[in-house]
């Protein structure tokens, strides 16, 4: 790690704010499958299920869209605290629940707090990250994203044991714990040097860029640099700065709200929550009997899911974003394809006596189902999971960086709370059709990454400007990057030889 020891560390810190995503989105997947809680809520049909489950992702809707105003004025930092308070009050409605309409209360509440976490998190970690490693602690977002679930799911699996309603309880009151670890946690973690600049603070961010990247010596060259940088762009954007949201549909800052929109949106769409929300259903349906493998057949979901999330951010600054991404992309759909033509030649689908669905699939093809299912996550975790994050947070300005992802984080969470909300009845109506339906938009997904979204590996945040004012086809656009980068290259060396 050497002179990046600090940037990853203020990253890993703030990566908490995923872990609780995670955790709430892994408890949930096997609550919904507890005996217990099903009795106490009255058994909810997959209607009820669809809006207990979905109210959560509503709340981080709005919670994503109040979090721009609230990063830029009151800081990252700040902000991340105020969300870790508000997740726990969210987290103590749920657990002391005495209804349905209380824990879809607690829920939403529960939501703002994530939805503020999931705009501000990877924002705050992009603007501390020197560019060569950006994409690495942004990902570690993604990374602590997997590792609430893991932990949720083995939580849950030792708790399903527990013959009362502590068996609910006790996992949902959990969340409190990382929520104040990270509260705690933030009190101790600088000021985004970027945001203090742009509030004319600039001594305090030299002292940040020289913690973070040289020991704490302020005039290191590096920082020296990268300080008079941050200065220059915050000037030149102030010259033309964004005072309205309908500003940003303006020209040419509305292409990166558009593919920041549709890459948030197509993250939702590989369909990854319906895995994480409805495995054990999944796996039930396909024919795993007992809740105990159910779950067990979860756990090892999020094993597997964390596991291949560390290749995404050991490597990602060097696979770079497109690549990763159609990779990623036709693995999710072949898996997708495989699922929904075994399932749809062989099922023989059937409804139990408490409204479930059971397809009968032959023994072979159960086995199929579930190893397809584990082939998606690690498509997913190596491509869709890190990046649908970290290509958000670098594309913008800094003046306008915390409302645009603002926008394109609550379009993360409007489909995510759609998806939530249909798929538990498309699960039992349409069985396979729902993988087909997902196969189809990953395979165009790879026509949409090579044709619109620019690399943007190794550059740094006041550098995205050059990638973006070229032409909207980004397959035809490489050339004019390539001589940009030539040139600068070139001139950059020119510049120590004179200085020699």
């Amino acid at each position: 790690m050497g002179r990046n020891t600090q940037a990853y560390f203020v990253g890993g810190v703030s990566a908490l704010g995923g872990f609780l995503f995670g955790f709430d989105t892994g408890l949930m997947s096997s609550i919904l499958e507890m005996n217990y809680w099903k009795a106490y809520f009255g058994n909810p049909g997959s209607v009820g299920v669809g809006v207990i489950t979905s109210l959560l992702t509503a709340g981080c809707f709005v919670g994503s869209l109040c979090a721009g105003y609230l990063a830029d004025r009151f800081s990252r930092k700040r902000t991340i605290m105020v969300a870790c308070v508000v997740f726990s009050l969210g987290a103590s409605i749920q657990c002391g629940s005495r209804n349905r309409a209380m824990l879809i209360a607690g829920r939403f509440v529960a939501g703002l707090g994530v939805g503020v976490l999931s705009m501000t998190v990877p924002i705050y970690q992009s603007e501390i990250a020197p560019s060569h490693i950006r994409g690495r602690l942004v990902s570690l977002q993604q990374w602590a994203i997997t590792w609430g679930l893991l932990v949720a799911f083995w939580i849950d699996y030792g708790c399903h044991f527990i013959k009362s309603n502590a068996s609910w309880r006790i996992p949902i009151g959990i969340q409190i714990v990382p929520a104040a670890i990270l509260f705690c946690s933030m009190m101790f973690m600088p000021f985004s040097p970027r945001w203090l600049i742009d509030h004319d603070r600039p001594d305090e961010a030299q002292k940040v860029l020289a913690r973070l990247r040289a020991g704490g010596d302020m005039q290191d060259p590096e920082v020296v640099q990268e300080l008079d940088d941050i200065k220059e762009a915050v000037r030149v954007e102030r010259e033309t700065a964004v005072r309205s949201y309908f500003e940003l549909l303006r020209f040419p800052i509305r292409r990166r709200v558009a593919l920041g929109v549709a890459i948030q949106a197509l993250q939702q769409l590989t369909g990854i929550n319906v895995i994480m929300y409805f495995a054990p259903s999944l796996f039930k349906q396909s024919g795993l009997s007992g809740n105990n493998a159910s779950l067990l057949a979860q756990g090892v979901n999020g094993v597997i899911n964390m596991l291949a999330t560390i290749p995404a951010i050991l490597f990602v600054d060097r696979w770079g974003r497109r690549v990763t991404l159609m990779i990623g992309s036709l693995g999710c759909a072949i898996t997708y394809f495989v699922q929904a033509v075994a399932t749809g030649a062989t099922q023989n689908k059937i409804y139990e006596d408490d409204g479930s669905v059971n397809l009968q699939l032959p023994k072979g093809v159960s086995y199929l189902v579930i190893v397809m299912v584990y082939l998606f996550v690690i498509s997913f975790a190596m491509s869709w999971g890190p990046i649908g994050w970290i290509y958000p947070s670098e594309i913008f300005p800094m003046h306008i960086r915390s409302k645009a992802n603002s926008i394109t984080t609550a379009s993360n969470w409007l489909f995510n709370f759609v998806i939530g909300l249909v798929a538990p009845i498309l699960m039992k109506r349409i069985t396979w059709g729902l993988d087909l339906i997902f196969a189809i938009i990953m395979f165009a997904a790879i026509a949409i990454i090579y044709v619109f979204y620019p690399e943007t590996k190794n550059r740094s945040l006041e550098d995205m400007e050059v990638i973006f004012t070229g032409s909207v086809w980004a397959h035809r656009d490489r050339k004019r990057v390539m001589e940009y980068d030539n040139a600068h290259v070139h001139g950059d060396a020119s510049k120590e030889a004179a200085s020699a």
